[in-house]
Formats: structure tokens, C-alpha cells, sequence
């Protein structure tokens, strides 16, 4: 799939001033020139920019290349499945990963994508689960990261 550049420029431009605005209400640190504005300011004024350029590039080659072109995956149904179930897999954890915990939303996610991409049920399942528990792990053990534990919060180690 090929969208015109016009079309990222603009959602990169957007993002820049979203960005640009959000930093305007961070603190200022007393007595220093810089503060924790700067960096994210830096690179939303570089997102910005890189938009504005797209964007022009984009509305030049409006002419010779249509504003979305499908590529081949687009028409095999197993593919736009595989799409889908990403998408409806993020959505889900939005949702349910607070009540569910990570773990559970994490074996299902990864067990429906497997699915989808044609792995074998019996595979799909045991990779699932070993790879939430290592991911959960390397997240919740070493990086400390807060990870929801939803029904399992009885058992929470």
C-alpha cells in the first residue's frame, strides 16, 4: 500500500503542533535557560518541518501518482484478516488489559495473530504463553515497568 506523501506530511505536521503545543505548558526551571520543553520542542519543530516538506513533495507528484495505491496483499483475504486482527488485537488490550491483566490479554493477542497468520493452533498456543511470561518478565521484573495484572492480582508475584 502507497499513500501519497502529502498525506504523512500532513499527519507528521499535525503531529509537530500537537507536540509544540503540549510543551508550551511544561514548567520552566528557575534560573536556567533550557527545560524540559527544549528537546521535545527540538524534535516537533524537525516533525514540522519534515511534514511541510512532504507535504510539498506530495502535492507535486499528485499528478503522476494516485493519493493511495493498494499493493498486491490487499486482495488476498488471508492478509486483510491478518490486518484486521491487529487492529481489533490493539484495540483489546485498550480495553481489557486493566480488567484482564497483561498477561491474559497478551496470550490471547498474540495466540489470535498467530492464528491469523497461519501457524498451527498447538504452536500458536505455547509460543503465546511462553512469550507473554518472558515478555512480562523482561517488563515487570528488570525494566520495573507497572504492568496490569487484572484477575490475576490475587496471585501477583
Amino acid at each position: 500500500m502507497k499513500l501519497n506523501d502529502a498525506i504523512f506530511g500532513a499527519l507528521l505536521l499535525a503531529l509537530g503542533l500537537a507536540v509544540l503545543l503540549v510543551v508550551q505548558g511544561y514548567p520552566k526551571i528557575p534560573g536556567q535557560q533550557v527545560g524540559p520543553a527544549l528537546f521535545p520542542g527540538l524534535i516537533a519543530v524537525g516533525l514540522c518541518v519534515s511534514g511541510a516538506l512532504l507535504m510539498l513533495r506530495g502535492w507535486r507528484e499528485r499528478a503522476a501518482a494516485p493519493w493511495l495505491r493498494l499493493g498486491d496483499w490487499a486482495r488476498s483475504p488471508r492478509h486483510v484478516l491478518a490486518l484486521c486482527t491487529v487492529i481489533a488485537g490493539v484495540l483489546f488490550y485498550m480495553l481489557a488489559s486493566q480488567a484482564l491483566g497483561f498477561l491474559i490479554c497478551a496470550s490471547l493477542l498474540l495466540f489470535a495473530l498467530m492464528l491469523a497468520l497461519g501457524v498451527a493452533p498447538g504452536r500458536s498456543l505455547l509460543v503465546a504463553v511462553l512469550a507473554s511470561l518472558l515478555i512480562h518478565f523482561a517488563f515487570y521484573k528488570l525494566l520495573r515497568v507497572p504492568l496490569p495484572w487484572g484477575v490475576l492480582t490475587p496471585i501477583a508475584w
